[in-house]
């Protein structure tokens, strides 16, 4: 929750490709006072059934720039072994793996706001935007 001295961020991850939530992919949350100093690590969290980190840590005071990072390869690779078949990225690229194994998303926040900052995800891309 936000207060007037501090942001907050929430976030869901939509699979696209799906229509469906994506479950279980883990979200680390980092913050920083100031463009010109280094990420402090606030830990995380793991999409739930519905896509939503609903407990990601509290901004410390003083925080102006958040940084997400999805480990989306895990998911991707299950889904790949869920559906017992060749994924799209393997097919179609030639290499192992998926072609995003991971998302970082970063941006700018003032105290008192609160930032739902959603990823839309596929195979072979993405997109954020600042939610409701």
């Amino acid at each position: 929750m936000s207060t007037s001295t501090t942001a907050s961020v929430s976030t869901h991850i939509l699979d696209t490709s799906a229509g469906r939530p994506a479950g279980g992919v883990a979200v680390q949350l980092s913050a920083r006072p100031g463009r010109e100093t280094d990420w402090q690590a606030l830990g995380g969290s793991e999409t739930d059934a519905d896509g939503r980190c609903k407990d990601l840590p509290a901004l410390p005071e003083g925080t102006t720039h958040v940084r997400l990072d999805f480990e989306v390869e895990p998911y991707f690779l299950k889904k790949q072994a869920d559906a017992q078949q060749d994924a799209p990225a393997n097919r179609d690229s030639g290499a192992t793996g998926v072609f995003f194994p991971e998302v970082a998303i970063t941006f700018a926040v003032n105290p008192g706001e609160h930032y739902h900052v959603p990823l839309l995800l596929n195979p072979f891309g993405y997109s954020v935007y600042r939610g409701s």
